[in-house]
């Protein structure tokens, strides 16, 4: 090695300063925050029958109990990535808390149904400042390859196994308790993570895009994503022939295709285009999305099959889930975190994504008198290991190599890709699952004499709907598994430093913040 080079090298490891100390620590109240909006996710359908009796909601508006929240954090979670890395993702993060902790109590003291749906949708606005932060945070507080996989292994089983967490709470909660603690339960942990965040949390100097904000694309990049999430909400309440869902479609595609121009021209873009071209990050959001749509349809399809067809109570229901939470905890934590660092994430990915479709092919022979030892179980184990593993990496990758002051609209993107995803997965296998049903009635139904036969046809119609649609999931899950080991081409991440550069976003040059990047 030359003097020079030796010099440079000394003078660049001088650069990088030390982790923060109190990262672990951090990592603990990002954590129970990402819990407490994922888990809101799933906790309030539990609770939705007995508010909407209790609020007098009718059948018709019920859905903007979940539509309401969905469409303002769809919408604003660009918005919200980018207000993080302009103000600093930690006073994001504190700020995000606060508001939902908000939001949440005015739903749980709702007397109607406009106070609910007005508490939903501030829930998803603060959703959306929130989610990014947390995830922002994480990347730029944790630089070591081994302790980012570790930090990520934690995030990613909270992201995955969350949800389902969600059904055990809200069942206890609401059949315990009553349906308002769904909500009023969202204070405390909001109250405990903004605390230690304010005390403990500490992002690296250096590392906010303090470039001004680009409002055309905020308005276009929101209108958009709004349009894209009620069409599919819409779809599946209305058909997908209806006009206004055809209508909504055909906008979303306008003001995105529109915004993608504006992206590739304005100084200070809102979501610079570097952050989803490049193939990595941009074969993490889609296969992800992908493989979000798959799992949406499958708690969907469980939570009715077991309440309904099998007669479980919402907290047996919750407790059927244990399983895939188990293996999401291990995929995560056990497989992911000590592989991340040894072998390139897409060898992690694909067969993640592989396993949790043989998972959902499995259910795919779900009948009846299924059981639930013999059939769902194992099921659901592999479906947890299969996403755990894959969720981890896609999570550290999304953000792996990008530059510190586009954490937060990376961020972002890797929630709107789930969250679109998760609006599609409903509607679309729930269609899919509907017309499935409604054809083996029709079939079967005049074959039943008696009243208990017409009751097991329409049973055996509702599962043969299920199945239908998880013979789609399982397809789903096939090509996610294709995109994350084709597009996906990083090899294991190393360490280095990055300095952000100013180009194309109009700020000035920001202090070397060091990353890992990813070895090709």
């Amino acid at each position: 090695m030359s003097q020079s080079t030796g010099k440079a090298s000394v003078s660049a490891a001088s650069a990088i300063p030390l982790p923060d100390p109190g990262r672990w620590k951090a990592l603990v109240f990002i954590a129970l925050a990402q819990l407490m909006v994922v888990l809101d996710a799933t906790i309030v359908n539990i609770a939705l029958p007995s508010a909407q009796q209790d609020l007098g909601i009718s059948d018709g508006n019920r859905q903007w109990v979940v539509t309401a929240y969905a469409l303002a954090f769809g919408g604003l979670l660009l918005f919200g990535g980018r207000i993080a890395d302009l103000w600093g993702r930690k006073r994001a993060f504190v700020v995000g808390l606060a508001g939902f902790a908000v939001a949440s109590a005015l739903g749980g003291a709702a007397t109607n149904e406009a106070m609910m749906f007005g508490a939903r949708a501030l829930q998803g606005v603060f959703g959306a400042l929130l989610a990014p932060a947390a995830l922002s945070l994480l990347a730029v507080m944790f630089t070591d390859a081994r302790e980012r996989a570790k930090a990520f292994g934690i995030y990613g089983a909270i992201a995955g196994g969350g949800g389902a967490v969600g059904l055990i709470l809200g069942g206890f909660l609401t059949e315990y308790l009553d349906w308002r603690w769904t909500f009023f339960v969202n204070i405390p942990f909001a109250v405990v993570a903004a605390a230690g965040a304010w005390l403990v949390v500490r992002e690296p100097e250096g590392s906010r895009n303090r470039s001004p904000l680009d409002i055309p694309g905020v308005i276009l990049s929101t209108l958009g994503l709004v349009a894209l999430v009620y069409g599919f909400t819409r779809a599946e309440s209305d058909g997908w022939s209806d006009a206004v869902t055809v209508g909504m479609f055909v906008g979303s595609a306008v003001l995105l295709l529109a915004f993608v121009l504006v992206e590739a021209k304005v100084k200070a873009p809102l979501l610079p285009l570097r952050v989803v071209t490049e193939r990595n990050r941009g074969g993490v959001y889609l296969s992800l999305g992908l493989a979000i749509i798959a799992m949406f349809g499958l708690f969907l399809f469980l939570t009715y099959y077991l309440q309904i067809v099998k007669d479980y109570s919402p907290v047996k229901t919750g407790f059927a889930f244990l399983p895939m939470i188990t293996g999401m905890i291990v995929g995560s934590t056990q497989i992911g975190t000590r592989l991340m660092t040894r072998v390139a994430p897409r060898l992690l990915m694909g067969p993640g994504f592989l396993v949790a479709a043989l998972g959902m092919l499995l259910l795919t022979q779900l009948e009846v008198g299924s059981s639930y030892a013999a059939l769902l179980l194992p099921a659901m184990l592999l479906l947890g290991l299969g996403m755990g593993t894959a969720f981890m990496p896609a999570m550290s990758l999304s953000t792996q190599g990008v530059e510190a002051r586009d954490a937060g609209v990376a961020s972002a993107m890797v929630n709107t890709s789930q969250q679109v995803g998760g609006a599609i997965g409903t509607a679309l296998l729930n269609t899919v699952a509907a017309s499935a049903t409604t054809s083996y009635i029709a079939d079967h139904i005049g074959s039943a004499t008696s009243r208990s036969q017409q009751q097991l046809v329409q049973l055996e119609g509702m599962v043969e709907g299920y199945t239908s649609a998880i013979w789609f999931a399982v397809g789903i899950l096939v090509v996610a598994a294709a995109i994350a080991l084709t597009l996906v081409n990083a090899g294991k991440p190393r360490m280095t430093t990055v300095t952000g550069s100013g180009s194309g976003s109009g700020a000035a040059a920001e202090d070397e913040v060091p990353v890992p990047v990813i070895a090709h």
